[in-house]
């Protein structure tokens, strides 16, 4: 049983120490635990520092290029280093990286694909009223996009197995709350640990606003939702569009049955106008959740296709 810890950075040069300070060296159930540090286009000596720490396994980015590429290229690197389980922790030493024998442990025990470390945001000090507000109000919302039932939708201390890892095809900017939808429309089992977090030792490059971190999570959820469950956007959109666009024909026939006013009152075309335009709309969502239906089917081929390439290429 093989665990690679990968560790995405950006100037860690400070902080890396602190992490492989509690760092496990061993762990019952592993035979081997390796490293794996994602330079994410440093510009101090993080990666000097990290072989000093007796880092071998390297991924260099020229330029900065974000964290939700460097975990997906860093998954990538871990499947062809051969492991059977893959870990990510931050290089700011958020995380106490001496819970990740507890972290995997569900894995080891065949019970769980992925395990998501709790925060327990409610109690972090430095996170605002809002912040934590959000964060609840955040997860509760993808959970029910993703249908799963995890604690804390963006805490980036996790642990996947290595089949959980070659079906994940990531593309949106935000990696935990992509990875979670993915999960949960995939059919892995997911289990949580709750973990107290270290001090924080610098401002997050992640979330840089709350509101632009909320809203940036919003159009990742809601384009998951069309991906993933297209009939129940669209089709929920062109009965919303339906109902608005019948009501104006539905109060002119009612006036012309009811009180026998001639052709309705001419004042009532532009209420028509607008109806029929709200049925044209409600057409379109229908036609719209078909097309995305037939969509999200050659998905599912082309991502079974490429689970398959995946073990193919990364055969151990």
């Amino acid at each position: 049983m093989k665990l690679v810890i990968m560790i995405p950075c950006l100037n860690e040069a400070e902080t890396l120490p602190l992490v492989f300070e509690t760092m496990p060296k061993s762990i019952p159930g592993v035979d081997e635990l390796e490293i794996l540090v994602i330079d994410d286009g440093s510009t101090d000596n993080t990666v000097e520092v990290a072989k000093k720490l007796g880092v071998k396994h390297f991924l260099y980015h020229k330029m900065n290029r974000g964290l939700a590429t460097s975990f997906r290229e860093g998954l990538k690197e871990s499947l062809r280093l051969g492991a059977d389980i893959i870990v990510i922790t931050d290089g700011d030493n958020q995380y106490p990286q001496e819970k990740i024998p507890e972290l995997i442990q569900p894995i080891l025990n065949g019970t769980a694909d992925v395990v998501i470390a709790d925060r327990q945001t409610s109690t972090i000090e430095h996170f605002s009223v809002f912040k934590k507000f959000l964060q609840v109000f955040g997860t509760w919302v993808l959970n029910k996009v993703a249908r799963t039932n995890v604690s804390d939708g963006t805490s980036g201390f996790r642990a996947y197995s290595r089949d959980a890892a070659m079906q994940l095809n990531l593309v949106a900017p935000l990696f935990a709350t992509e990875t979670v939808i993915q999960s949960g429309n995939k059919g892995q089992k997911t289990e949580t640990i709750v973990i107290k977090t270290n001090p924080k030792t610098r401002e997050s490059r992640v979330m840089k606003s709350t509101i632009s971190h909320a809203r940036k999570s919003a159009v990742v959820m809601l384009r998951s939702m069309m991906m993933y469950q297209p009939y129940k956007v669209f089709i929920s959109l062109g009965v919303f569009l339906l109902i608005l666009g019948l009501i104006p024909f539905g109060h002119y026939a009612y006036i012309v049955v009811v009180d026998h006013t001639p052709y309705g009152g001419l004042h009532h075309i532009q209420t028509l106008i607008i109806g029929g335009i709200l049925l044209n709309a409600s057409f379109i969502a229908f036609t719209l959740g078909f097309v995305a239906d037939l969509i999200r089917i050659n998905r599912i081929l082309i991502e079974d296709l490429l689970e398959n390439q995946k073990k193919e290429m990364y055969k151990k």
